[in-house]
């Protein structure tokens, strides 16, 4: 049951909750629809979760595993032990009361469906990154969690500050994800597997190579930029452009405490070395102390919170860092109250400012009279991140400063507990001046709305909720939270952890009086800053996070573009000379000492076919030499050239590749024509001398080198990789078809990434065309560089003739394509063929009313839907516990038709088939629909 429930977990907001939400935002009725189903894919989630949570506390981890790349180390590997379940917890309950607060939130005029898209598809990313069993595996959903909190941030794209946030923090996370991912290969080639299963066991094997280090650093650049660590805190303020209930979800309780998840998941390999513990608990220390103090002075609520969620990030990071189990069961108590006090607060912040239309504190003051429920729900969440008694964060608070109290007989001196009291006071202060200047301080003065009231029940339920949470664990922490603390803090130590007796009072004891001290100086600090020194009118100055990174991306601008005028002229001809000059220096840098003679293999003896085909090839070449400004002329000789490279591939016995190379030239004649007609007949002559040589040159070592490398490797004996697969094609493969079996088997992974890569050409070549406004406006006879006749008659004669013979046999080389000769890519260049011949037939205007009327984007959804069907072909594979794109045949006797040789590479194949016609129709549209307008001249120009 395991296998089938884990997976779901993560795959319910990836496939449903994604698809579903986007699909009800696109109705023109959507109202509450996304919202429903956001909210039914998270409870789905959280429910699933918690059924399987006995078995969690029981004592047991929960493993489901699928094979994915096992020859990297890659699996869809799943794991469920403590810390899993306490984060998935929060991502799941907190998401549903995120889900609740968005819907009251949101403005009637931003898209529903595109935000709850967005949450569900950071919430799927998230829940991998927690319940991920393989390292690599978690590190694509950190990526993920990157990019999708990245269009989170940029919701409001119309905001230059949303973009900007958005941008600086992808930048950040998502450089320090190519760091985690670097440590990450280290950490598993010095462990020997990528496997949490197996790796956490082998911390002594790891913390003893010399690469630990290295592994270390990597890994731990991954989770502080993730976590918003000094020095790379200043993109989380930047990304609270985001809407609040993003916020409130990805910046209290998820997304930036995934690098504190991290830390805590890799704890038993990675910690319990002097390294780990000065650069961990060092750099948390830092960080607490660091953001805490700033929080006091920013005047914008969201802003406040965000540099106190760095400092309460830093204090996690910190007791994570120490070398002490009972610190872990403090790090895990804490991440609990921080994600419930401080979501609270996000939403508090969100509807204050839903209500008054501003954050900023210099202007709100007295919204007690107008909010008084707002107001006592914020207090009391406040509270607890000051660490009042009778709240949860007082006591992880408690339990954080006898950790540093320990820390004094630990070496690192009394310097832990002073800066640990000094965080302490600074979090009373900047939470006394969230309360004091919003809800008191005077009456209220100017508003952009200047009649607040309290929000609907519904957006105040999930802050009420959360609060009741931070006064139910505070007072009842054993039998509210305590088994959950206990589990995930064995699971972080990879032991059994120190079982805490967890108690709103310990007696009267030192870190009691380092709470009092630190109330008591927080108090006073806001009173001094607030009275004497007019804390509204404090304004930062000096070096920022924020002004470095600021300047470090304007200057690395700044030496692209001096670059690119150096190297960019406009001229293609001189970026081809550029890229064939950089590939032949790149390819011949290792053949520089090496045994470059002919080797002692005789070379297949000349036949006549082959001087001809040679002849006819010189013959071509040396007339495209002569002639090659005449650009219809090149594009006959061009094809002329593929025509004998068919040929040449026939008589070498490759009917698979004459088959393909005759048809690819058959489509590329016409699409060259089409694109011609845009150019002038003939090409301007080269600029000068110069250029002509160096164009010789460039030619001249081209070809050379590659007729030399050529003449080297058939003169030469060696081992072919041609022979497992003549071996293999037919009993792993059940096609006797060898090239195709490679294509759609053994290689179907490599035929996937080109044919995206097609798909990507088709389209990108859409929205270029689009983008430079070639595509006219209207059909326009007289404005068309090129026309068909109105009435072709033997054309529309041949066309109807060769549609359906064409379409017959272009099924017949699908189906036969694994044991004869054909297959999917060349029967849809066969269909696309026959499809161009129809539309040339058709004349002008009914081609343009068939292909045009949609702009050509109607092709774009066969090129998705062959996309789709190959990449639903390879995970139906993993559905059966096999790799990604393994193929299964067999041999069914079918009544009449006998025994059939099928196998499931056929549907692959029928995904490259839909590929292919859908970007040739596509390409075509687009050139067919392009006109002679003043943008398309200036374009020809050029």
């Amino acid at each position: 049951m395991t296998e089938l429930l884990l997976p779901l977990v993560v795959l319910l907001p990836l496939l449903p909750g994604v698809l579903l939400t986007a699909w009800a935002g696109r109705r023109r009725v959507a109202g509450a629809l996304p919202a429903w189903i956001a909210a039914a894919v998270t409870l789905a989630a959280l429910a699933i979760l918690l059924s399987l949570a006995p078995e969690v506390f029981a004592g047991r981890t929960l493993l489901a595993h699928r094979d994915w790349v096992p020859e990297l180390g890659l699996s869809f590997g799943l794991r469920l032990d403590g810390l899993a379940l306490l984060f998935g917890l929060l991502i799941t309950g907190i998401g549903a009361l995120v889900v609740l607060y968005g819907q009251y939130y949101l403005g009637p005029d931003d898209p529903r469906g595109k935000f709850y898209a967005l949450l569900m598809l950071f919430m799927a990313a998230m829940l991998g990154v927690v319940l991920a069993d393989n390292l690599l595996l978690l590190v694509v959903f950190w990526e993920l969690t990157s990019i999708s909190s990245f269009l989170l941030v940029g919701y409001w794209g119309h905001k230059a500050e949303a973009r900007a946030g958005a941008r600086m923090a992808l930048a950040v996370t998502g450089g320090g994800g190519l760091a985690l991912l670097a440590g990450v290969v280290l950490l598993g080639q010095i462990g020997g597997s990528y496997e949490l299963s197996e790796l956490l066991g082998r911390g002594d094997v790891v913390r003893a190579h010399p690469l630990y280090p290295a592994a270390l650093c990597l890994i731990l650049l991954g989770c502080f930029t993730k976590s918003a660590q000094w020095p790379f805190h200043f993109w989380l303020p930047e990304a609270m452009a985001a809407p609040t209930p993003a916020s409130a979800y990805l910046h209290s309780a998820t997304m930036v405490k995934a690098g504190v998840f991290l830390i805590a998941r890799l704890y038993p390999v990675l910690g319990g070395s002097l390294l780990f513990e000065v650069i961990v608990a060092g750099t948390g220390l830092l960080t607490l102390a660091f953001a805490a103090y700033i929080a006091v002075y920013r005047h914008d609520l969201k802003g406040l919170l965000a540099y106190s969620t760095i400092s309460h990030l830093g204090l996690i990071v910190f007791l994570l860092g120490l070398d002490s189990p009972l610190s872990a069961v403090a790090a895990v108590f804490h991440v609990i109250n921080h994600a419930t006090f401080k979501a609270s607060l996000f939403m508090t912040a969100g509807i204050i400012d839903h209500e008054t239309g501003t954050r900023d504190m210099r202007q709100l003051s007295g919204l007690l009279r107008y909010m008084p429920w707002t107001a006592t729900l914020a207090m009391v969440a406040a509270a607890s991140m000051a660490g009042v008694p009778l709240f949860n964060g007082f006591l992880s608070k408690e339990m954080f400063f006898a950790e540093a109290l320990a820390a004094v007989h630990a070496g690192w001196g009394w310097i832990v507990p002073v800066v640990a009291t000094f965080a302490g006071a600074c979090s009373v202060a900047y939470s006394a001046r969230f309360v004091h200047d919003v809800f008191f301080n005077g009456e209220l003065g100017d508003l952009p709305r200047p009649h607040p009231h309290e929000p609907p029940l519904f957006m105040k339920l999930p802050v009420a909720l959360l609060v009741g949470l931070c006064i139910l664990v505070g007072v009842l922490p054993a039998l509210t939270v305590g088994p959950l603390v206990q589990v995930a803090a064995d699971a972080v130590l990879g032991a059994p952890a120190p079982r805490v007796r967890l108690a709103l009072w310990h007696g009267f004891n030192l870190p009691l009086v380092m709470s009092l001290i630190a109330t008591v100086s927080g108090l006073a600090l806001y009173w001094a800053l607030q009275r004497r020194f007019d804390l509204h009118l404090h304004h930062p100055r000096g070096l920022t996070g924020r002004l470095l990174f600021t300047h470090a991306v304007d200057h690395l601008f700044g030496l692209a573009g001096r670059v690119t005028a150096r190297l960019e002229n406009g001229s293609l001809q001189r970026y081809a000379a550029l890229m064939l000059a950089a590939a032949l220096v790149v390819g011949g840098w290792p053949l520089l000492g090496a045994d470059l003679g002919t080797g002692a293999r005789a070379l297949t003896p000349v036949t006549p076919l082959a001087l001809a085909l040679w002849l006819l090839l010189l013959a071509c070449g040396a007339a495209l030499l002569r002639w090659h400004r005449q650009r219809f002329t090149a594009v006959v000789l061009v094809g002329v050239i593929g025509l004998v490279a068919a040929l040449a591939f026939a008589s070498l016995s490759a009917p698979d590749l004459a088959l393909t190379q005759l048809a690819v030239e058959v489509i590329s004649a016409v699409l060259l024509m089409l694109g011609l007609a845009l150019l002038p007949t003939v090409a301007p002559r080269e600029s000068s001398a110069l250029r002509r040589t160096r164009d010789a040159l460039l030619a001249l070592a081209g070809g050379g080198a590659i007729g030399w490398l050529a003449w080297l490797v058939m003169t030469r004996e060696h081992d072919s990789i041609s022979w497992f697969f003549l071996q293999n094609a037919l009993p792993q493969g059940g096609g006797n078809n060898v090239v195709n079996v490679i294509l759609v088997d053994f290689r179907g992974f490599d035929t996937f990434g080109e044919i995206t890569v097609l798909a990507i050409a088709g389209i990108g070549a859409l929205a270029m065309l689009d983008g430079l406004r070639l595509r006219r406006p209207a059909l326009d006879e007289a404005n068309r560089p090129w026309r068909f006749a109105t009435h072709p008659l033997l054309l529309r004669a041949l066309a109807r003739l060769v549609l359906p013979l064409a379409l017959v046999f272009s099924l017949h080389l699908f189906w036969r394509g694994h044991n004869l000769p054909g297959g999917g890519f060349v029967a849809g260049l066969i269909t696309a063929a026959a499809l161009v011949l129809q539309y040339m037939a058709l004349g002008q205007a009914r081609a343009d009313a068939i292909l045009h009327a949609a702009g050509g984007r109607r092709f774009t959804a066969w090129v998705g839907s062959g996309l789709l069907v190959a990449a639903l072909t390879g995970a139906g594979a993993m559905a059966f516990g096999e790799p990604f794109l393994t193929s299964a045949f067999g041999h069914p006797v079918v009544p009449l038709l006998g025994e059939l040789a099928l196998a499931s590479a056929a549907l692959f194949d029928l995904g490259v088939y839909l590929t292919v016609v859908g970007a040739t129709l596509l390409a075509l549209s687009v050139l067919g629909a392009v006109s002679r307008t003043p943008a398309t001249m200036e374009a020809s120009a050029r």
